[in-house]
């Protein structure tokens, strides 16, 4: 499975993750609410570990391909550096 992420060009949402397996597309998901900053952008911690709280009930489901788990490890990840987040997104779930 490979994951592709780009900045989205719909309206209201920061980037567009499409998720595709052997050149086939299997799903699109936008994320990130483009009126509200993250912790790649604010890198305040304690409104990281709020986030956080308030948003780990999103990955009980298990769909790593879900706006709520995206935003989670990409946008709230554990670095400030949004391409550390999505590396260690890929890594975490095996894509690509």
């Amino acid at each position: 499975m490979k994951v592709v992420i780009k900045p989205s060009k719909a309206k209201g949402k920061k980037f567009t993750a499409i998720f595709s397996k052997d050149g086939k597309k299997i799903k699109t998901t936008q994320f990130g609410d483009s009126r509200y900053q993250d912790y790649t952008l604010s890198k305040d911690k304690k409104q990281r570990s709020k986030y956080r709280e308030r948003h780990k009930k999103d990955l009980e489901k298990g769909d790593y391909m879900s706006a709520g788990h995206l935003s989670y490890y990409i946008l709230w990840g554990a670095y400030t550096d949004r391409n550390k987040n999505i590396t260690a997104y890929r890594r975490r779930f095996k894509l690509k």
